[in-house]
């Protein structure tokens, strides 16, 4: 995915309406994407590629097609909720570990390989935190298909690349306590896990039986971000119980009431920012109105990340542009301020295997 041409929507627009200078100071801008689904980043054509490189490709079921068709005309999201049905036609492709490495390739390229419509070869990243939740398949367990992916972060140097392991929502205790041990086992290895989140449905799961998932992930050096407070349904109690999992970033935090709020700028906790997800998903109605501006003026940590970027049509620059763009396609911040929110990603990374 490009720059410009490539992407669609609030960030396309935000970005066309820079002078090139300024899209040159955004493109050189070291900054670092922390919140990334890898199997939301997959290019269009990588997934046609893998439909058709399918062992059974013929029989492939209709609605596959039509979800790589829908994915590249753009999707409408009425509210969260419909995103999550965009995801059985990706999953369907990367099942085996040859067409998950691929997929893997492909999205570490996108955010870390020069850019072909940036005049100085620029990457969209200057480091990469890849996430995504392991599953079971027929040709791969759980650890296979960590390795799958670690295999392919691992041919970019440490200061470029990492991987988070993501626990859905929707797990249950055995499954969920297999995926922290098998990330801690890898960490313990030396491989580049850096970190576990808590992802999938917002009003899924009863979040007392993830505490000790984490606990044990932290006790063992890994990182801690949660998706939290994504939904005005999340309720004060579910909140405020994640947050005593004393995570060390957050995922999206839109719907923090002022006791959680306090809770967070007390803990320092990075909130990992996702403009044109949270604009597409209607979690917020403006960019004027959305959660970003008031850390900012508290001068509270933020990572601002793309999220998704094949139903979002979004790229890191184009993020970054919702920034630096005048209202109303943009926050307008000056570039001092933009530098500022670059730092903070960079500062908000999750720390490497001592091996590394």
């Amino acid at each position: 995915m490009s720059s410009s041409s490539s992407i669609a929507g609030y960030a396309a627009a935000a970005l066309a309406s820079l002078t090139a200078g300024q899209v040159e100071f955004l493109r050189a801008l070291p900054k670092a994407e922390l919140h990334a689904h890898l199997n939301g980043c997959i290019p269009v054509p990588t997934l046609r590629k893998l439909a058709a490189e399918h062992s059974d490709a013929a029989s492939l079921p209709e609605n596959v097609h039509a979800g790589i068709d829908q994915l590249q005309k753009g999707v409408v999201l009425e509210e969260i909720h419909d995103f999550f049905g965009l995801f059985p036609a990706i999953y369907a492709l990367t099942s085996n570990p040859e067409a998950l490495a691929e997929a893997a390739r492909a999205v570490l390229a996108l955010f870390l390989e020069s850019d072909p419509e940036a005049p100085n070869g620029q990457s969209q990243a200057a480091y990469l935190e890849l996430r995504t939740t392991p599953r079971e398949s027929a040709h791969m367990t759980r650890r296979r298909y960590l390795e799958t992916v670690l295999d392919e972060v691992e041919r970019y140097p440490g200061e470029r690349a990492a991987l988070i392991v993501s626990l859905d929502r929707r797990m249950d205790a055995k499954v969920a306590e297999e995926v922290v041990d098998v990330a801690v086992a890898l960490r313990n290895e030396g491989r580049r896990v850096v970190g576990v989140d808590l992802c999938g449905d917002p009003l899924a799961g009863d979040m007392k039986e993830f505490e000790g998932h984490f606990s044990k992930a932290k006790q063992a050096g890994l990182g801690v971000t949660l998706h939290i407070a994504e939904t005005t349904e999340n309720t004060h109690e579910d909140t405020l119980r994640l947050l005593s999992f004393k995570p060390d970033r957050l995922g999206h935090a839109t719907f923090l009431d002022v006791d959680a709020r306090d809770v967070v700028f007390s803990n320092k906790a990075c909130v990992e920012i996702c403009l044109s997800s949270n604009l597409l998903c209607k979690t917020v109605s403006s960019l004027d109105e959305h959660h970003l501006k008031h850390y900012l003026e508290c001068n509270h940590p933020v990572a601002i990340c793309t999220d998704d970027t094949l139903p979002f049509r979004n790229s890191l620059v184009g993020e970054y542009a919702l920034l630096l763009a005048q209202k109303p396609l943009g926050l307008g911040l000056s570039e001092q301020e933009v530098v500022r929110v670059a730092g903070m990603s960079m500062t908000s990374r999750f720390a490497l295997p001592t091996a590394q």
